[in-house]
């Protein structure tokens, strides 16, 4: 099972590529990295972890949406995205493991440090 300790742990990360069951997170380690991410939580699906950020406008909106796709870009792990006027929902997924991977939370922890 692949745990991080803290959330500074897993900011500092980088995305490794991840194909195959393998690399699959099990429920106790989804789990465990949950912890370390405030308002972030499983999916309808189970196989995502999601995250709905707020802003004053959609300027802040846009802002945040374009430096988490310099991030995305950067880690070769893109989330989906659903984009309002003054929210952003995030959504990641390792689609290449079928579920969810180390990779969603070194991301997730990035984008915590974006919006912090």
């Amino acid at each position: 099972m692949e745990t991080a300790v803290t959330l500074t742990e897993l900011q500092t990360q980088s995305c490794q590529p991840r194909k195959g069951k393998e690399h699959a997170l099990d429920s106790a380690a989804i789990d465990a990295h949950l912890k370390l991410l405030p308002g972030w939580s499983r999916g309808e699906d189970g196989e995502s972890i999601v995250k709905t950020f707020r802003f004053e406008d959609f300027h802040r909106t846009m802002a945040f949406v374009n430096a988490l796709a310099w991030i995305a870009h950067a880690q070769d792990h893109h989330p989906d995205l659903e984009v309002g006027y003054a929210r952003a929902c995030v959504r990641f997924s390792t689609h290449d493991v079928g579920g969810l991977s180390l990779n969603d939370f070194i991301c997730a922890a990035r984008t915590e440090a974006l919006f912090s």
